[in-house]
């Protein structure tokens, strides 16, 4: 007998930080890659990090059966008030992963459905994302575009 598939989208609880460290940990750290610090410490570190950033950075998750098979991270950004609006703000969208086995099941398109319905809550006008060459394809199909206003500047470190 078949058990049949849950899956849940919606926000890391603060007692779930621990678990969403070592999903990001398992997706970062692949091959031959050599971390600087160990998979506990980072564990430690990025769940209290979560922990003081829940204001600024909401954690979405995707569960399947209970398992985290994907997460998205809304960071909110309070921007310079302008007349009639002093509470404007922008969304980032950052670390975003899927594991392996769950890409192709449409569980990134549902992700993303809760990223946006999250900004809407949130009264954000818009979303950016540092999409990569291999996810730029993926964020067009789930809605973004191209935004040719948006310039950057890379900072050095001083020389």
């Amino acid at each position: 007998m078949d058990i049949p598939e849950v899956i849940e989208i919606s926000l890391a609880r603060p007692d779930e930080y621990p678990a969403v460290a070592e999903f990001r940990w398992e997706e970062e750290v692949k091959g031959d890659a050599v971390p600087s610090v160990t998979q506990e410490a980072f564990t430690k570190d990025f769940a209290e990090w979560a922990l003081r950033n829940a204001d600024t950075h909401r954690c979405i998750l995707v569960r399947r059966n209970g398992i985290i098979i994907g997460m998205a991270w809304l960071a909110v950004v309070a921007r310079v008030p302008s007349p009639g609006n002093m509470s404007r703000a922008g969304g980032d969208l950052q670390a975003v992963f899927m594991s392996e086995q769950a890409r192709g099941g449409g569980y990134g398109r549902r992700l993303m459905t809760a990223v946006v319905d999250e900004a809407r809550r949130l009264h954000l006008k818009k979303i950016t994302v540092q999409a990569t060459t291999t996810s730029k394809e993926f964020y067009l199909r789930t809605g973004f575009v191209d935004a040719p206003k948006i310039l950057q500047y890379k900072v050095k470190a001083n020389l």
